[in-house]
């Protein structure tokens, strides 16, 4: 990845010299991102949903945490640090909020869409970039201040929302262990092939991003909406389409969120609203067509 101008230079980790990876003040880095971090191994991750939002997509009324869930994620690299994440705008607020993100030296490494229909039309802000972490926390707040994004920390629930899906019986059938998040139950399943961006590997996949993620927002009856993104390579791609329609699950986008990163990867995009077991045996004949790591 390349380092953004205003950032600290990789120059830092010369050998011999102390790393700012090794310096960071994380409390710090939350201050400047107005939340606590999600810790995993060396990620923090901030999350910046879009409560504020009522999106609807065929009807189902959208979770922030389903469709919505805007993300930084932070990890020690190179003398300092390097950020991936995906922030979710509106079309108005595209170009004020990457006017303010190149302005303060970061990248933009995509835009485009994730669904279909919804309304109001969402989009999707990908951004990289490399240096110190304080002043890449408070770029992102600043550019985020040009959107309607809610900066205040999200309240979490006293409880978390039941799930009314047999959730035993999903993780049964993609084969990975999920996870219930405001009423939605998650997935991420990760390449066993490992990836990497500007010479780092990106580990733990979830939190940067790379895995496969899978969502589930029960609509009743034993129903489900079902969205997120399956991480491919090139040639791993139509087959992985052709899976998806043939099991009534539509494809709604395909493309990079990165630039450099190796090997070269696509995101597939899906949606659909039906029986969830249904939907999860699709789902699961879609991975089975991947380099998915073995549970």
């Amino acid at each position: 990845m390349r380092a953004p101008t205003i950032l600290v230079s990789a120059a830092l980790a010369l050998a011999g010299t102390p790393t700012l990876a090794q310096q960071i003040d994380w409390g710090k880095v939350d201050a400047a991102f107005g939340r606590k971090a999600a810790v995993n191994g060396e990620v923090h991750r901030y999350g910046f949903p879009r409560s504020d939002l009522s999106v609807t997509l065929d009807g189902v009324a959208i979770k922030p945490g389903f469709a919505l869930g805007g993300w930084v994620a932070l990890k020690p690299a190179h003398g300092g640090a390097m950020v991936m994440g995906d922030l979710v705008l509106l079309e108005s607020e595209i170009n004020p909020v990457m006017t303010a993100l190149i302005h303060n030296g970061l990248e933009i490494t995509a835009v485009h869409n994730h669904l279909l229909r919804a309304n109001p039309a969402t989009f999707y802000m990908h951004v990289g970039g490399h240096g110190d972490p304080e002043k890449i926390a408070t770029a992102i707040v600043q550019a985020l201040q040009s959107s309607k994004t809610p900066l205040a920390p999200p309240t979490p629930p006293a409880q978390q929302p039941a799930v009314e899906l047999d959730t035993a019986q999903l993780d049964q059938i993609i084969g990975a262990k999920g996870q219930a998040n405001g009423g939605i139950y998650q997935f991420g399943v990760p390449r066993r092939d490992a990836i990497q961006e500007g010479g780092m590997e990106i580990t733990p996949a979830g939190p940067m991003g790379v895995a496969t993620a899978i969502n589930f927002q029960p609509t009743g009856g034993g129903k489900a909406a079902i969205t997120g993104d399956f991480v491919l390579t090139g040639e791993e791609v139509n087959p992985v389409i052709k899976e998806l329609r043939a099991n009534g699950i539509e494809v709604t986008a395909i493309h990079s969120h990165m630039l450099d990163e190796q090997p070269r990867l696509i995101f597939m995009h899906f949606w659909a609203n039906d029986d969830a077991v249904k939907l999860a045996k699709g789902l699961r004949a879609a991975l089975d067509k991947t380099a998915r790591a073995k549970s």
